[in-house]
C-alpha cells in the first residue's frame, strides 16, 4: 500500500473543500489491516522547497497526519515532485521486493494521485485505488471558473479507471487481504 502526502499539511485552510473529509480516517483503517496482514506499506512525503507551499519542507504542514503517521520500520520517501517516482527510490524499491499490486491512497486526486498512478500504470504495475481512501478540492481554471470538489473527484476517477487503475472500496480491500 501507497500512502502519499498524507501530511498536516493538508489541514491547511486552503485544503478545505475536501469532498470526502474522512479519507485520512479510512487511510488509517487500510493500514491497520495491512499491518495486521503484514503486508508492505510505503508512505511517500512531500518536500516542497517553496516555503509559500504548505508542503514546504521545514514548515509546519511537513509532518504525517496523526492518523496515518509510520510506524517504526515502515519505508517512508520523500518526494520533490508531484509524482512519486521522479527523482525518489521507489520504483526500485518496488522491483528490488517483486511488488506488482499496488494500493494507492492519499491525496489529492487530482494531482499527486493522479500522475503518480498514471506513470505506475507506464511502468506496468497493477493499479488499485480504495475511492473513499483518497480525496479532491475545489479547483479554479484560469478564467475563474470553479468546479467543486466532487465534481473534479467524480472526473479524475473516470479517467484513472478508463486506463490507469481500478476503483475500489476500503472494505473490498480489506476484504481481499485474506483472499
Amino acid at each position: 500500500m501507497i500512502v502519499l502526502d498524507v501530511q498536516k499539511a493538508m489541514d491547511n485552510p486552503c485544503w478545505n473543500a475536501k469532498n470526502n473529509p474522512g479519507y485520512a480516517d479510512v487511510i488509517a483503517k487500510l493500514l491497520a489491516a495491512f499491518r495486521a496482514a503484514k503486508l508492505p506499506i510505503i508512505h511517500i512525503r512531500h518536500e516542497e522547497a517553496n516555503p509559500a507551499s504548505s508542503f514546504y519542507v521545514n514548515g509546519p504542514g511537513q509532518p504525517f497526519k496523526d492518523e496515518v503517521t509510520p510506524l517504526d520500520g515502515e519505508t517512508i520517501i520523500a518526494k520533490q515532485q508531484n509524482c512519486a517516482f521522479v527523482g525518489t527510490p521507489l520504483e526500485q524499491y518496488l522491483r528490488d521486493r517483486g511488488i506488482k499490486r499496488l494500493i494507492f491512497t492519499g491525496v489529492v486526486i487530482h494531482n499527486s494521485m493522479d500522475v503518480t498512478i498514471r506513470m505506475a500504470h507506464c511502468l506496468g504495475f497493477e493499479n488499485w485505488l480504495p475511492l473513499d481512501a483518497t480525496t479532491a478540492i475545489d479547483v479554479t481554471d484560469a478564467n475563474g471558473k470553479r468546479f467543486d470538489a466532487q465534481t473534479v473527484f467524480d472526473l479524475y476517477a473516470a479517467v484513472l479507471a478508463s486506463e490507469y487503475c481500478s476503483l475500489t472500496q476500503s472494505t473490498d480491500v480489506i476484504a481481499n487481504l485474506s483472499a
